[in-house]
């Protein structure tokens, strides 16, 4: 029943058996004498000898057994699935991310010398995908390709920008490792999540933890006392392995994922080297499970561990959202795309800078500008004044809306709402007589200027439907000290390959948060961990040269 519902949720291809085993609790030794615990799948008959996908977690063995291990084993996998130090019966202590290296060699010494392991393959998302780069520039022979799902090459590290916390993914997270082996945890989840979105909002937030499931978390002290730059987090990046990696690298991405921006330099890197190496990105969030990466496991992983070539496709597949089509590039970013300014203007306009004579700016037609954010405006009269502004209370924080989220609410979703707010300004085309088509990374300049020494910008770019509608595309913050004197805030968004429709609009956010995702500035300069004072701030945006630039299709003379 469980191999069905899989194969029905995730839209998969009919499986070569049905019939599969499972060995549990294989204990795998590690230098230091600790052994970590491990599964087995494998078809009844015929197991030994296949190739092995190993899959090494923090989330337990038995449900991402089914999820993630059941399915490759029916289609020409055995996998071994190991839960990795300190969780789910493996022994020593939990300290995540640092401890991967040693104990996924020690791993892969122990599975090439088993009888029944022959050819290797590395898969796995998120955290087990993180494990796969830990390891990937000392790889044994058996090796023979890895597939990273969503996951990066230095996990955690975007989340602590010294210039901008993401708040909401890491102390999540947090909490999910700090829980999830207690009794009845899957059945409590949504309860959960309630307490700890509640548990955000506690002041000082280093209370935040005890607040959430009433302990003290290491991890969760230490991401709000340590940015990036921070000691604490040394073994957790592992970029400067990818270059040195030699098996074939199938990247497999989401633009509304978390990790996409490290995965796109992780792929950049092997580009670079000229390494085998191929990109998927699709319309997914973090948690979208979808047919792609079993798909590609299959085609891709099953072919190299038996020594032929997969069939023959463009090192980069994208899927453009908008189109909403799956297209074939030579590389990432892809060649053909120029960066365009796009200026904020008064009244709420938003519009292409002069570049010579421009076909794509004659796809913006000359109707009014779109609302700003108090609704639609009328066009500016000569005397418009040059700077608009809003105020922005931590105490009431601007919040996210969709976007880069592990929640429920992630991904594209209406922002009709989050534009109603005052502390939300809007920058709007015309109506688009034509497509525009934006592929690549995108960044913003805005200049800026506040009451307070300390704030930050956010920045999201839309797209407005025929209805009026506006659905987010990509998004980012920067955060900024000595900001009582105007500079330029440079703010890089997400990635993203997106084709605005003939019809619609383009639209720029501007404010100075989208909390919980990141952590509101208490305006104080106190530490975030700390603070327990929020000081309100009158926010100003200089337009005229703000501008956000995005890679247009053919540049200055493509429509």
């Amino acid at each position: 029943m469980i191999s069905h519902l899989i194969e029905r949720k995730l839209k998969l291809s009919p499986p070569l058996t049905r019939n599969v085993v499972v060995q549990k609790d294989l204990r795998v030794p590690m230098p230091d004498g600790v052994e970590l615990l491990a599964d087995r799948w494998m078809p009844r008959s015929g197991g030994d000898g296949l190739p092995t996908a190993l899959i090494r977690s923090p989330y337990g063995r038995r449900m991402f057994g089914q999820i993630l291990a059941r399915p490759l084993a029916e289609r020409g996998y055995q996998v071994l699935i190991q839960s990795v130090r300190g969780g789910f019966g493996s022994g020593g202590v939990f300290d995540p991310m640092r401890q991967e290296r040693s104990d996924g060699l020690a791993t892969l010494d122990w599975l090439v010398r088993q009888p029944w392991s022959d050819a290797i393959v590395l898969y796995g998302l998120s955290y087990l995908g993180h494990v796969q780069w830990a390891v990937a520039d000392q790889l044994p022979p058996q090796v023979k390709a890895m597939i990273p799902v969503v996951t990066e090459s230095a996990l955690t590290l975007e989340f602590l920008r010294p210039d901008g916390m993401s708040l909401e993914t890491p102390f999540g997270w947090g909490v999910l490792v700090g829980t999830q082996e207690r009794p009845l945890s899957m059945l409590r989840q949504a309860f959960q999540e309630k307490k700890t979105a509640r548990a955000l909002r506690t002041l000082p937030l280093r209370d935040g933890d005890v607040a959430a499931f009433g302990e003290r978390s290491d991890y969760i002290q230490d991401i709000l006392a340590h940015d990036a730059d921070s000691a604490r987090w040394d073994g957790f990046d592992h970029s400067a392995r990818v270059a040195d990696v030699t098996v074939p690298v199938s990247s497999i991405g989401g633009w509304y994922d978390i990790f996409l921006p490290g995965q796109l330099r992780d792929f950049e890197a092997l580009q670079a080297k000229g390494r085998p190496a191929r990109l998927t990105v699709g319309p997914w969030t973090h948690a979208e499970f979808n047919s792609t990466p079993i798909d590609e496991a299959v085609s891709f992983g099953l072919a190299h561990a038996r020594g032929v070539q997969p069939s023959d496709r463009a090192p980069v597949r994208l899927y453009v959202m908008g189109e909403n089509a799956w297209r074939d590039f030579s590389s990432w970013p892809p060649p053909g795309y120029s960066p365009r300014r796009f200026l904020l203007g008064s009244g709420g306009k938003l519009t292409m800078e002069p570049v010579g004579s421009s076909a794509v700016g004659g796809a913006l037609t000359t109707e009014a500008a779109g609302p700003s954010a108090a609704g639609d405006a009328p066009a500016p009269e000569a005397s418009a004044p040059s700077a608009d502004t809003y105020r922005y209370d931590p105490a009431d924080p601007t919040p996210a809306a969709g976007g880069v989220r592990l929640v429920s609410d992630t991904g594209r979703v209406d922002n009709t709402v989050l534009e109603a707010r005052a502390d939300v300004l809007t920058y709007t085309t015309p109506v688009l007589s034509q497509d525009v088509e934006v592929v690549g990374e995108v960044s913003a300049e805005i200049w800026f200027s506040s009451s307070l020494p300390h704030a930050d910008v956010f920045v999201r770019l839309c797209d407005v439907d025929a209805e009026g509608r506006s659905w987010n595309v990509c998004d980012g913050l920067v955060s900024l000290t000595n900001a009582v004197e105007p500079q330029r805030a440079d703010v890089r968004l997400w990635p993203t390959a997106y084709r605005f429709r003939r019809g619609h609009r383009i639209r720029v956010q501007v404010s100075s948060g989208a909390f919980p995702r990141y952590a509101r500035n208490p305006g104080t300069g106190e530490s975030r961990a700390t603070a327990t004072t929020l000081l309100a701030a009158d926010q100003t945006i200089h337009i005229g040269q703000s501008a956000i630039i995005l890679p247009v299709a053919g540049g200055a003379d493509s429509t």
